[in-house]
């Protein structure tokens, strides 16, 4: 049995270090969102905008070398890394940017419960594009 559950873990390493590494990164979108939204009242769309980068910048650094085991940080492979990932990531932000803006900012929805719905959705759409396009074997 332990066997098993170990050749489980290992065959879906990458997706396990990824929920791992993605709910990191959801804390620190959260942790720049939640008071930019709630503390400051900036709009729910800029403030996830700002909530992003710093996401972004955190997803790069932990899923480069523990998720996608990239370990090359030379120039030559990280600015081709970064620049796809980046380009991934800003077409997952500008849709969760967009939803946001029209639940939260034009329809006057909970800021709060639409940021956790959008999170489920970009964790995906992040997880496959990585998978896919950026960090590929």
């Amino acid at each position: 049995m332990l066997q098993k559950l170990r050749a489980l873990i290992e065959k879906y390493w990458d997706v396990v270090t990824y929920l791992f590494f993605g709910v990191l990164t959801t804390v620190v979108n959260y942790l720049v969102y939640l008071p930019v939204y709630n503390l400051l009242g900036i709009s729910a769309a800029v403030s996830n905008a700002i909530a992003w980068v710093a996401a972004v910048a955190f997803a790069f650094l932990t899923n480069k070398p523990f998720v996608f085991k990239s370990h090359d940080w030379s120039a030559r492979t990280v600015l081709p890394e970064l620049a796809k990932f980046v380009s991934c990531r800003v077409a997952s932000g500008a849709m969760e940017t967009v939803i946001l803006l029209v639940t939260v900012d034009i329809l006057n929805w909970n800021g709060n419960i639409w940021k956790l719905i959008t999170s489920v959705l970009v964790v995906v759409l992040n997880y496959v594009a990585s998978k896919l396009l950026v960090f590929k074997k």
